[in-house]
């Protein structure tokens, strides 16, 4: 088994942005030489998240509008305690989840219909890294 480590570095304009990281993703897979196998992606930040689903604006803007609903930004969280504001930000890296595993059939990502991989950031206009781990033959 044959293994290929890369690391992505993104500096959001805003506090939370949607990014298609899936040509970050495919140019790692092709440089891996990997045929057979998977590929994870990980946020590296607990303010941040993967996810895996359609490139739709709307429904890009319809998942910023839920998760603002569930994890609001507002004072009173008590990680507040700490001197930090991003309380929110925290809840919705949990609701996304930090990671998502493809797996990799004849050298590219076996996606269904639409899916593209996204890096979501809630705590962003700072550096945030993303690490992505090909693994397989």
């Amino acid at each position: 088994m044959k293994f290929h480590t890369e690391h992505l570095t993104f500096f959001t304009a805003k506090l939370r942005e949607y990014l298609n990281i899936t040509p970050q993703v495919e140019t790692a897979l092709r440089k891996s030489g990997i045929a057979e196998g998977m590929i994870l992606v990980s946020a590296m930040h607990i303010t941040a998240g993967i996810y895996v689903n359609d490139a739709e604006d709307g429904l890009i803007q319809d998942i910023d509008t839920w998760l603002e609903n569930l994890a609001p930004f507002q004072e009173g969280y008590l990680h507040h305690r700490t001197g930090e504001t991003n309380g929110d930000a925290h809840l919705k890296s949990l609701l996304v989840h930090h990671q998502v595993i493809v797996p990799v059939t004849k050298g590219k990502l076996d996606f269904g219909p639409w899916q593209q991989i996204y890096y979501a950031e809630f705590d962003g206009q700072r550096p945030k890294r993303v690490i992505i781990k090909v693994m397989g033959e």
